[in-house]
């Protein structure tokens, strides 16, 4: 194969173990200048969408792929083709594309030489050009994204197989194969920062390690060093290195090619310094567990840092102070694999989720910013026996090998492990700086847990992310459910494959406390509670997953949705939850990136309530406004900040324009065409910006049209679009504004909502792409 001029494949499947056993031969021929074509089949789930991946991705457009399309035939082939210049070979039989079919499997293959069988050679050669041409589908990125998400691992596959064929670790497999290749094609079309939504389980970390290794410098950032340690393993293992070095409480090493930084440290401000480290030191920045990212030490670090690409990895996109990761990256999502897709894919095993009414009474408690008092579940849990002995009832039901409960408080960890001993059960109580008679560190309770010494664990946030115990087989949650995060970090806690595991069993003990309701949602919408929207139905929830609520729970349910607050309420609690998160208040994009999802969705899909299409009428229906924000109401300029904020955007043509206008505290009155077209490029130059301009293909195509190229379009779009009773467009200058309103540019008040509303606008524009990708 590997001096072959051309090569055709028709098989009924591919498997990822048979496109690594033909890769060095496919890619030695693609090198001398060979076409690879592979045709094969979808039915059955038979071919997996990471063997696809692992052909593009090390092929490139030299590889051609193909699904067969003909309803009305079965297919069954396993073809060869090996062609050179004067003649042919084709291998046929009974060899799949699989490491087993072409190796250590009892198959039957045939080589027939196109010289000595002339004729039967062109009888299977035609028929395969026949299929190829007119019973075939070219896989495209887009088909092939669209097989990948829809795909499920086959059932004739058992978990423990599939723990076999991922033994070895330091070569991409399974998804990170898929997110390595888009990872370099989001670079090639000019991205310089993306993120990677994938379920625990997939190996981010190897993921990074790998897509880093065409960067020279290299800097790892996590918030537990327990994680440094992990990760420095992975890439030691990927890269081959030994220079590398940490940069933590501890060690202070600056000069090395890979440094794993704690954010804790490297994130304070007398760090970031050339006496430390250069902006531009390093070629490649991975941010690990991204969600953390908004936080003001992430933030310094970003802000200081120029690397030529930054790259988030989150197993969750959603945080508990709801703050917006997705605008760190401009809403480019270069994989997404979310755990319930994870789980209809095999990569994790599924869970059996058990809601068990808790008649425990929350109502004399109220939650302060969507969290209960420590002290307050301290009172309703320690002495409350009859709970106790509810949780240990439902524990021995289900027979649990190794177990993890998540508990409210340190002394309530301790009160549970003190119960689960006096039943019999073997437990600890795990938390931070543990000196209890209960207790254990998390190091020796994880070992004693796998080793069968221990039955429990019982735990107070450290195991809601970043460590993982694939032996789990069952995780109970024992405090109130108050965010989608926390509830998704701790149902992944127990989702990892390990060998005999079939399943995770999950109790869940549901009270009434505030947001009850919220579990319903979490269990069918990829983690995504939804205000006001409907039950569940079954087959939304992930392959081989069973749901049961306790009867009690239907009207506990029932009952808090009649008691939900109205969506007015809703969005103005929210603005008053941000305002305290931030100290301040908020502006439009504050509110954006700092708005749980949910309730954005909300204000979307009701434009009275939404605060974003009238925001200076919003602050001074709430009483936020200043005085000189009221005396613009009624004004031409609250009229021109509102038509600014209603112009249509489907594409983002307008942005550069609005961008050119501002100063620093002011607006300018009038643009020249020189002023447009320096704004004009330097905006779709930036990332992948230039996606948005009909007919160019790529980066490189964008940089070498000409000045003429873009005016005639700026006047064909934005020009021609921003003309109004305000902005007057064309003529000897391309912007000027109407002299009724010239008055009002020179007021910082103006000029800071102008900023504010073309900065919303265009993350808005990012999100709605995004959102538009992924449907």
């Amino acid at each position: 194969m590997a001096k072959a001029k051309r090569i055709d494949i028709m098989v009924a499947y591919v498997r990822e173990s048979g496109v690594r056993l033909l890769l060095p031969a496919l890619m030695a021929a693609v090198r001398r200048g060979a076409v690879i074509t592979l045709l094969t089949g979808r039915n059955f789930n038979l071919t997996e969408p990471q063997a696809l991946y692992l052909f593009r991705y090390y092929l490139g457009d030299a590889g051609i792929m193909k699904f067969y399309q003909d309803t009305g035939r079965s297919f069954h082939p396993k073809a060869y083709f090996v062609h050179f210049d004067t003649y042919s070979y084709l291998f046929v039989g009974s060899s799949n594309l699989s490491a087993s079919a072409l190796g250590g499997a009892v198959e039957w293959n045939y080589c027939l030489d196109s010289r000595e069988n002339e004729r039967e050679y062109m009888a299977f050669y035609q028929t395969f050009q026949d299929i190829c041409q007119n019973h075939s589908l070219l896989a495209d990125d887009e088909v092939l994204q669209q097989y990948a998400r829809n795909w499920r691992k086959p059932g004739n596959i058992s978990f423990d197989d599939w723990l076999k064929e991922r033994q070895d670790t330091f070569r991409p497999r399974g998804a990170q194969i898929e997110a390595l290749y888009y990872l370099s094609q989001t670079r090639a079309e000019g991205a310089e920062k993306a993120l990677v939504h994938a379920a625990t389980g997939i190996g981010k970390t190897y993921l990074a390690a790998f897509d880093s290794q065409s960067f020279a410098t290299v800097l790892f950032i996590a918030h537990q060093e327990e994680i440094l340690r992990q990760a420095a393993e992975a890439f030691r293992n990927v890269r081959n290195l030994e220079d590398y070095g940490f940069f933590t409480g501890k060690q202070k090493q600056t000069g090395k090619a890979v440094i794993f930084a704690s954010v804790e440290t490297l994130g304070q401000v007398k760090y970031l310094n050339d006496d430390y480290f250069a902006m531009d030191q390093f070629d490649y920045i991975v941010v690990d567990e991204f969600h953390h990212a908004v936080s003001n030490k992430y933030r310094n670090i970003l802000a200081y840092f120029r690397p030529r690409f930054l790259l988030g990895l989150t197993a969750t996109t959603e945080r508990l102070d709801g703050r917006n990761i997705y605008a760190l990256c401009d809403y480019n999502v270069a994989y997404e694999l979310p755990l319930f897709t994870a789980i209809n894919r095999g990569m994790l095993v599924p869970f059996r989720y058990y809601g068990i009414y808790d008649d425990t009474d929350y109502r004399p408690y109220r939650p302060v910013a969507g969290t209960y008092a420590a002290h307050d579940l301290n009172c309703l849990y320690l002495d409350n026996i009859r709970r106790m002995k509810q949780i240990v009832s439902h524990y021995r039901k289900y027979k649990s090998q190794r177990a993890l409960g998540f508990c409210a408080t340190r002394e309530h960890a301790e009160a549970m492990a003190e119960f689960f001993i006096k039943q019999g059960i073997q437990a600890v109580a795990v938390y931070s700086n543990a000196q209890g008679a209960f207790t254990d560190d998390r190091k020796s309770a994880v070992e004693q847990l796998i080793r069968g010494d221990l039955k429990v664990i019982f735990a107070v946030d450290m195991f809601n992310e970043g460590i993982d115990i694939p032996a789990l087989d069952m995780v109970m949650f024992l405090r109130p459910t108050e965010s989608p995060i926390v509830f998704m970090q701790q149902l992944g806690r127990g989702l990892r494959l390990y060998p005999g595991k079939s399943h995770l069993t999950v109790l869940d003990f549901i009270g009434n406390y505030r947001n009850a309701g919220m579990v319903k949602g979490l269990l069918s919408r990829e983690g995504q509670a939804v205000y006001g929207e409907g039950e569940p139905a079954e087959n939304e929830y992930p392959d081989n997953c069973w749901v049961d609520f306790d009867l009690q729970l239907i009207d506990l349910f029932r009952e808090a949705d009649k008691n939900r607050q109205s969506l007015r309420e809703v969005i103005k609690d929210e603005f008053y939850r941000i305002k305290s998160l931030l100290g301040k208040r908020p502006s439009r994009m504050e509110l954006f990136e700092n708005m749980t999802a949910s309730v954005y969705e909300l204000c979307l899909k009701h434009a009275k309530e939404n605060p974003f299409k009238h925001y200076l009428a919003y602050l001074v229906e709430l009483g936020e406004a200043t005085p000189t924000e009221q005396e613009l109401v009624g004004t031409i300029a609250e009229d021109f900040l509102q038509e600014i904020a209603a112009t249509q955007m489907t594409k983002v043509y307008k942005m550069p324009v609005l961008l050119a206008m501002q100063e620093k505290n002011s607006l300018k009155a009038e643009l020249t065409y020189e002023d447009v077209l320096a704004a004009w490029k330097k905006f779709f130059i930036k990332d992948r910006n230039w996606q948005d301009l009909p007919h160019v293909h790529s980066k490189q195509e964008f940089q070498e049209l000409t000045d003429k190229w873009h005016l005639d379009k700026i006047r064909k779009m934005p020009l021609r679009f921003l003309q109004s009773d305000f902005i007057q467009t064309g003529g000897i200058m391309a912007i000027h504004v109407c002299e009724n309103l010239k008055p009002y540019l020179r007021n910082e008040a103006v000029a800071a909502h102008f900023r504010d509303i073309v900065n919303y606008r265009a993350m808005d524009y990012y999100r709605r792409r995004y959102m538009g990708k992924i449907k």
